[in-house]
């Protein structure tokens, strides 16, 4: 049976380059972060309704993905990351994301840590509030009761753990 794992955290964390290391290392899928490429495309800045597009998106890129995945599907980010953000930036959330978060069922998460450098890039926006979004993320998976592991240390520690982790949830 295919296990969903689920990479989350702040921004310039790490998240995009485990997915894809974890993906290579379990010769598997792993879906990419929707937003990036939906952003490129509508070329302006997003609004609130953009939100449940990027959610609907995710969501559909996921469950693609999971298909043709082999034991794991690795995904860059979830609509927990969606619902934060926009309780973040308009002080509430569509509900059709709230639902889709509540239904949602990954086996396990990965938290990537706010302990590597912040890499400037021109769709992130509050590189001195990583510790408030870690902060909510870990709070959420402790106050849910999700099964997590906090991933920390260099690009090689962060692979090698992570890697550990998702092994033994085949035993």
């Amino acid at each position: 049976m295919t296990k969903r794992i689920a990479i989350i955290g702040p921004e310039s964390t790490g998240k995009s380059t485990l997915s894809q290391q974890l993906a290579t290392h379990f010769h598997t899928q792993w879906v990419p972060e929707f937003a990036r490429q939906y952003l490129i495309d509508i070329n302006r800045p997003y609004e609130e309704s953009d939100l449940l597009a990027i959610a609907k998106g995710q969501k559909e890129k996921e469950e693609q993905l999971f298909r043709s995945a082999n034991r794991f599907l690795f995904c860059d980010t979830t609509l927990i990351v969606v619902k934060v953000w926009s309780e973040h930036s308009y002080g509430r959330c569509d509900p059709w994301i709230e639902e889709q978060v509540d239904q949602m069922q990954y086996d396990y998460f990965l938290l990537t840590d706010i302990d590597m450098p912040w890499e400037e890039d021109s769709q992130r926006e509050h590189p001195h509030m990583r510790k408030y979004f870690f902060d909510i993320y870990q709070t959420y998976l402790e106050k849910e009761c999700l099964p997590f592991t906090l991933v920390s240390g260099n690009e090689e520690e962060r692979l090698q753990l992570a890697i550990a982790k998702v092994a033994s949830l085949t035993v």
